[in-house]
């Protein structure tokens, strides 16, 4: 599963950082960057609750190998 976080919709509000630690990070620029190339099952919640958290509707979760992973930063 993929984890993605559009840069030109993000606005550095950072609430995916507070429910998604494991798996969101904000870094210099003010904005959100995801920490892992892959999410692990046992982190699947933190990586819905970062989607259905933020207030840009930057972040989208994908099935592993699914083409709408187009974001994806390490």
């Amino acid at each position: 599963m993929s984890l993605t976080i559009n840069p030109d919709l993000c606005c550095g509000h950072g609430v995916c950082v507070d429910v998604a630690p494991d798996l969101v990070e904000m870094r210099d620029d003010n904005k959100a960057h995801v920490l892992v190339e892959y999410v692990d099952e046992a982190f699947r919640a933190q990586a819905e609750a970062a989607v259905a958290i933020c207030p840009q509707m930057a972040i989208d979760f994908f099935p592993a190998g699914s083409a709408g992973a187009t974001y994806k930063e390490l």
